[in-house]
């Protein structure tokens, strides 16, 4: 549990090289489109629906929801990033129950990529609500003196995105390691539960967080 996925070689050709932090990504990956495509295609509107149906519609309603009170806007443009954010987080961190199973989410590539996609979101919702002249107008709000400090900011923000996630994650893998070594039938399971909380957690402070750094670039008309 203590290994570091990035330095886990699963196979290799040449200068090419798949890692466990890629494979189980990958695995993810899989879930939630094999996921996605058995529940959407049998969605129905008349009553009664199947429960999972149902626990898609509480998922959907729930991220608009918050949406729509961090932005004040219609959540609809920032839903499919927003949603595919959480609930790739949410079940990278849920799977780490499962013996054997490495979350992505706790290496520090993994957390940086999410983190990237949301530096270039923020821009590209930015450019595409206000325009481009208009976005770049608030990187010298209130004075011009602010331009240096802004962009830092962009960055500063972008790294702590990344640390946050990896860090609360791999923290929680370490502790549970080193509470298996010492009492392998209690603590662990108690660690796992409170794994499955942090990791539900975090999913939802990264995607809130995500979604307010874009509010911030979409000012309300």
């Amino acid at each position: 549990m203590l290994n570091n996925p990035d330095q886990i070689i699963l196979w290799q050709y040449g200068l090419i090289k798949i890692n466990a932090t890629l494979a189980f990504t990958w695995l993810v990956m899989v879930f939630l489109v094999g996921g996605s495509f058995l529940v959407t295609r049998r969605l129905s509107v008349d009553a009664p629906i199947s429960r999972v149906q149902n626990l898609l519609e509480v998922i959907v309603l729930s991220v608009n929801q918050q949406v729509h009170e961090l932005s004040q806007q219609q959540p609809a443009p920032y839903l499919p990033l927003i949603g595919t954010l959480f609930l790739f987080i949410f079940l990278s961190n849920v799977l780490a129950v499962v013996p054997g199973f490495m979350p992505p989410t706790g290496s520090l590539s993994t957390t940086t990529a999410l983190a990237l996609t949301v530096f270039v979101a923020v821009p590209v919702y930015g450019i595409y609500r206000v325009g481009l002249w208009r976005y770049l107008k608030q990187y010298c709000q209130p004075s011009v003196f602010m331009l240096p400090f802004n962009i830092v900011g962009e960055f500063s923000r972008t790294l702590a995105l990344a640390v946050r996630l990896y860090g609360n994650i791999m923290s929680g893998t370490v502790i549970g390691g080193i509470f298996l070594s010492f009492t392998p039938l209690f603590f662990p399971v108690v660690m796992q539960l409170l794994g499955l909380l942090t990791g539900a957690i975090q999913a939802y402070i990264f995607s809130i967080l995500a979604m307010v750094y874009i509010a911030s670039a979409t000012p309300r008309e």
